[in-house]
């Protein structure tokens, strides 16, 4: 059974601010405690490979499940202290690669061309390209073999405008997610804020925030 690439990011603190940022942690842990029960395997990566910072925010969040992930030694060793370098990714190992999300991603997900070239040659072996929430920042730029992006003409969804708004960092994150996804050819769509929703197009699976993680697993799952 081919295995789910999960992608972290490294960034810890928003940019010229001493405000933290970091994995949005049930992001990461919710999926994977839904693909492991499942039988799928996980390895983790981020675009510079080892640490990988926790947003400070959504531990306040965490419940049982969540610490039980967190806590595990594979986590802590895999995940957080010894994710892996892009480099050390054979894609045609996977059967999907997941975004996951956090404000952090917003710098070091939309322009490593390492990420992209994993997705999309998992994508082009019949897998799946898979995000929550700001995690939707790595697919923002990936071009297919024509040059065209590839959320072009597909149905997308990811943290709004309006939920940015709400969590006060508008002025603060690098740009909008709906406006770059919109002005790269996506047909963005949304749900209420911070309400559980996901948006399949082909193999494209993409949820709009946080509380959709779970329901993103489950999508995925079914198509697998």
């Amino acid at each position: 059974m081919k295995k789910i690439l999960v992608v972290l990011t490294n960034i810890t603190r928003y940019a010229n601010t001493t405000e933290a940022t970091g994995l949005w942690i049930g992001e990461a842990t919710e999926f994977v405690e839904e693909v492991t029960k499942s039988g799928f395997e996980v390895d983790y990566v981020s675009p510079k490979g080892g640490f990988v910072p926790v947003d400070p925010r959504s531990m306040k969040y965490a419940d049982e499940s969540t610490f039980s992930i967190y806590e595990s030694e594979d986590f802590q060793n895999r995940a957080l202290r010894n994710s892996m370098q892009p480099s050390d990714v054979n894609p045609n190992d996977y059967i999907a690669i997941y975004y996951t999300g956090g404000h952090g991603v917003m710098w070091d997900f939309p322009n490593n061309p390492e990420l992209q070239q994993i997705s999309l040659t998992i994508y082009n072996n019949g897998g799946y390209i898979v995000s929550v929430c700001h995690g939707i920042a790595g697919l923002l730029n990936i071009k297919d073999k024509n040059g065209d992006y590839l959320i072009r003409n597909k149905k997308i969804t990811g943290f709004t405008t309006t939920e940015e708004i709400l969590s006060t960092k508008k002025s603060i994150v690098p740009f909008l997610n709906k406006d770059i996804a919109i002005e790269h050819g996506a047909i963005f769509q949304k749900a209420r804020a911070f309400r559980s929703f996901v948006v399949q197009d082909g193999n494209l699976i993409t949820g709009q925030n946080p509380f959709s993680t779970r329901e993103v697993a489950k999508k995925l799952l079914t198509n697998l």
